[in-house]
């Protein structure tokens, strides 16, 4: 059973990117000049971040939605050209919770279809906007030959198979569904750079985000020091945002992280290709049991 496609039983980091651009703002309906501008600068960091990665021949996955694709046909081809992967991410990044089934279906089909046109392939992953998936969306992966998902919490080390149809209630205890033959590549908030350094003035809330880099560095750092030390073959997911991550001081603190990270003797590797080596048997993310 392949266990480690890169050879590294210290573990994997997959460093993936959601190059929104306006369509952020656009699906909150917030489309004044200001908001999307702030869409605007991911085409500015989307080169300075590719420009980083391949200095340190680091393979990544961006997720784009199928109007970034349009409005920025020429960097969406950098990243192609770079040898990242591309997922999709909802067309408009619109809330799947919103939308019916066949408006979900609609947005899928034209993501994919953006998607192939780009790279000249079907995307292999999807990551939900806003990781928000419905009760309908597993069946729409599997309806469209996506390969693996990357929009759910379960785990922080270990892919696992993504399940459809769970029951869900009050009164009741879950009534789980089947597993389908995709992979579920988990993230969290916590190793997302949105919520530490986004800030957002909502109508009915303030999202302060503007943290120190630095000091959300440390708690991935942190999170990768754990995996090395206690998980055999983890992968670990983090997800940054080019339109946040791409600013100068914030750009000197990822590469710091990425380079001690890499002491850590950790591989950096495109989704896609952990998803494969998991659907074709491999094992991730094994930790010991405990015992009384």
């Amino acid at each position: 059973m392949t266990t480690d496609p890169a050879g590294s039983p210290a573990g994997h980091v997959c460093l993936s990117f959601d190059f929104d651009g306006p369509s952020l703002w656009i699906m909150r309906k917030m489309t004044g000049p200001t908001p999307i501008s702030r869409g605007e600068f991911g085409a500015v960091a989307v080169p300075r971040i590719l420009r980083m990665l391949a200095s340190r021949d680091i393979p990544s996955t961006f997720f784009i939605p199928g109007h970034t694709i349009e409005t920025y046909p020429d960097v969406c081809r950098m990243v192609v050209d770079a040898g990242c992967e591309v997922g999709i991410h909802g067309y408009c990044h619109e809330m799947n919770i919103l939308q019916s089934l066949d408006e979900e279906r609609a947005a899928m089909s034209r993501a994919i279809e953006l998607v192939d046109q780009l790279t000249g392939a079907p995307p292999a992953g999807y990551r939900a906007p806003a990781g928000d998936m419905t009760n309908q969306t597993a069946g729409l992966l599997v309806e469209h030959g996506l390969t693996y998902d990357s929009s759910l919490m379960a785990h922080d080390y270990q892919p696992y198979m993504l399940r459809r149809d769970d029951e869900i209630t009050e009164t009741e205890a879950p009534v789980w569904g089947p597993e389908t033959d995709i992979v579920e590549m988990p993230w969290s908030w916590s190793g997302d750079d949105y919520p530490y350094l986004e800030f957002v003035a909502f109508r009915r809330m303030v999202m302060p985000g503007l943290a120190n880099p630095n000091d959300m560095f440390e708690n991935f750092l942190g999170d990768v020091q754990w995996m090395t030390t206690n998980v055999e073959a983890g992968v670990f997911t983090l997800v940054f945002h080019p339109q946040v991550i791409g600013r100068g001081h914030r750009m000197l603190a990822f590469e710091r992280f990425i380079d001690a990270a890499a002491e850590l003797g950790v591989s950096f590797e495109r989704m896609d290709t952990i998803a494969a080596a998991v659907a074709s048997g491999g094992s991730f993310g094994r930790e010991p049991q405990w015992r009384p």
